[in-house]
């Protein structure tokens, strides 16, 4: 149960929201509640493996041999996936005009789903597939097709789900992998439109992050431990320029020294009573 006193932090939170322009950043903990798992723990330490990174992937046949495997069980959890309380609640937001942006650092499009229109996704979408040589984008329910047409056998191996579409899977079942080609050119090139470790967020994704840091009056983070720079620099940068920041998170986050307060609770529990509170009040 939720305090909502008048010195609970949920209270103070509204207080601060209730009369600014609000920019919004989320991260993988918005997404456990619609099956998706996240990468740390509450302490900020990584899950699991390592993850691929951007110059292993493009210089390695067997890099992109390993990921498209595991993806391919991997990616219908995210394709499946539904927008929970948290999704709805800012898209709720955003149409009462209570916040001017929302980043993004998912890659599961479960905002759009929602219903939420002025989206930065920092780190890219996982629904969409471009070709590294060709330079041309399909959607990835597509590429899923021709990946469990030619590696039906993949279908009974055993996984154990990681986060952004991604499982886990033993070596052995790579042997018979066929890499899926690019239906424009043929390549075996294909990478999904995100941003891995190690590359760079577009120009034009980051200038756009940068600028609604600039419009807005407050920054609210959901869900995200801010381990990734590309997220944490924007808290630098409303902290430089005197704005109050806020988070709604589990554990801690690389920015709780520069928070002007937390919500220590589920988002999907919380943002709902933000809606009522700042909203419907």
């Amino acid at each position: 149960m939720l305090d909502v006193t008048s010195e609970s932090p949920l209270t103070e939170l509204l207080n601060i929201v209730k009369s600014r322009t609000v920019l919004v950043i989320t991260g993988a903990g918005i997404s456990t509640a619609s099956g998706i798992p996240d990468y740390r723990d509450a302490n900020g330490v990584r899950r699991g493996r390592a993850p691929m990174m951007h110059q292993e992937f493009v210089s390695s046949a067997q890099a992109r041999r390993r990921y498209w495997a595991r993806s391919m069980r991997g990616w219908p959890t995210v394709r499946q996936a539904q927008p929970n309380a948290a999704h709805h609640a800012l898209a709720h937001l955003e149409a009462k005009h209570r916040i001017s942006r929302l980043i993004t650092q998912n890659v599961d499009a479960l905002h759009e789903q929602a219903g939420s229109h002025r989206v930065i996704e920092l780190h890219g979408n996982l629904h969409r597939v471009v070709c590294l040589d060709c330079g041309k984008c399909q959607r990835r329910e597509d590429i899923q097709a021709i990946l469990e047409s030619e590696n039906a056998y993949l279908q009974e191996a055993d996984i154990i789900l990681a986060p952004d579409g991604d499982a886990q899977l033993a070596e052995h079942y790579l042997n018979a992998f066929r890499m899926p080609a690019c239906p424009c050119c043929g390549s075996e090139m294909l990478k999904p439109d995100v941003v891995f470790f190690g590359d760079g967020v577009p120009t034009h994704q980051a200038d756009a992050a940068t600028r609604s840091v600039q419009e807005a009056e407050a920054l609210l983070v959901i869900g995200t431990s801010l381990m990734t720079y590309s997220s944490f620099r924007l808290c630098q940068q409303a902290h430089r320029e005197g704005k109050p920041i806020m988070a709604i998170n589990l554990g801690k986050t690389r920015a709780d020294a520069l928070l002007t307060l937390k919500v220590e609770s589920h988002c999907e529990d919380v943002l709902p009573r933000v809606v009522e509170q700042w909203v419907n009040a």
